[in-house]
């Protein structure tokens, strides 16, 4: 891979997703490493094309094509330097403005495709997705922005709030209901007298954050459950305390069904705790095993232990490439 040697690297980048808080999270970790400014282009492609999947979208001329995505910002020169699209949705939009760059934009895109890796000039993918190819960065879980800087601002700005509580402090992060798996009222109640009867034996206190995938009627079951223990919950107005959790804790529990959630707290070198919820997922579980054989996680089962592992976060592998291809240098 040759390096252009001509981008400025005061030039916005490009993040295309359809908007999803997680897919948004690793584009923007991804494109924050690289030192380059970014602008979000949430975008969603209009039927009937969007019922084609994208190996037949990428065929289709490329102006034409973007008439049928709507997105949250206009997709028109002057093209970027560099687009990163995260998760399928996003792989067709993102090869069109390519194509229409004269290839003068370096494509990256994370997580499988779904096509050719020969479409894109480099791509992050997940090692539980089984995606290789000689452009492919294999990561351990999802790419990050975790790091000592961003999670030290985090507590700063909520050190007032959390500093009231007995350590040691528990960060539990909830994912909730998805296409494989389900945060049911019992898996709550159970989950919830779990903690606090781990937090009554070690005289500590929970940081607990939900998700919007999170069932409210199972975050109010959980409460009640934890309701005689130290415990702040974020109800979901104001700033997320999610990266001041991350910081404030000494070890984090996260439910199963979420990747990116448990990559990031693996991203603090914690214990971390993996809460199985019902259902079932073959790409999931690999993660997960993936994860235990890397040291950083354990099934929960209640119990408040203590190792170390080196911190989860592949996200520089992935920039390294970016700024090479670029000519930029690093920030």
């Amino acid at each position: 891979m040759q390096s252009k040697k001509n981008v400025d690297p005061s030039t916005d980048a490009w993040i295309v997703t359809n908007g999803a808080p997680g897919m948004e999270a690793q584009g923007i970790a991804v494109v924050q490493a690289t030192g380059m400014p970014f602008k979000l282009k949430k975008v969603q492609v209009s039927a009937p094309l969007a019922w084609l999947p994208s190996r037949l979208q990428i065929l289709l001329p490329p102006r034409l094509f973007l008439r049928s995505v709507s997105s949250s910002e206009p997709l028109c020169p002057p093209w970027p330097p560099l687009v990163v699209s995260v998760g399928r949705q996003s792989v067709a939009p993102a090869l069109a403005i390519k194509r229409l760059a004269n290839q003068a934009t370096f494509a990256v895109h994370v997580q499988d495709p779904k096509v050719s890796a020969l479409h894109f000039d480099w791509i992050a993918a997940p090692k539980h997705d089984e995606f290789t190819g000689r452009n492919v960065t294999t990561t351990l879980g999802a790419v990050h922005g975790i790091t000592p800087a961003t999670v030290a601002a985090a507590k700063e700005r909520f050190a007032q709030m959390i500093d009231p509580l007995p350590p040691p402090r528990v960060a539990v992060l909830l994912g909730g209901n998805s296409r494989a798996f389900r945060f049911t009222l019992a898996d709550a109640e159970r989950f919830g007298f779990s903690l606090a009867t781990m937090m009554r034996e070690n005289n500590g206190s929970l940081l607990i954050t939900p998700s919007a995938r999170t069932p409210s009627n199972s975050v109010a079951v959980l409460k009640r459950a934890i309701s005689e223990v130290p415990h702040l919950i974020w109800d979901g107005a104001g700033e997320n305390p999610y990266l001041a959790f991350l910081g404030f804790a000494d070890a984090i529990v996260v439910t199963s069904d979420s990747v990116n959630m448990v990559t990031e707290a693996a991203g603090t070198g914690k214990p971390v705790y993996v809460e199985f919820l019902a259902g079932s997922s073959r790409r999931i579980a690999r993660f997960h095993s993936f994860m235990r054989e890397a040291g950083a996680t354990r099934p929960f089962n209640g119990r408040l232990e203590s190792w170390s592992y080196k911190p989860i976060n592949d996200t520089e592998l992935i920039a390294s490439v970016i700024r090479h291809a670029l000519g930029i240098e690093k920030r």
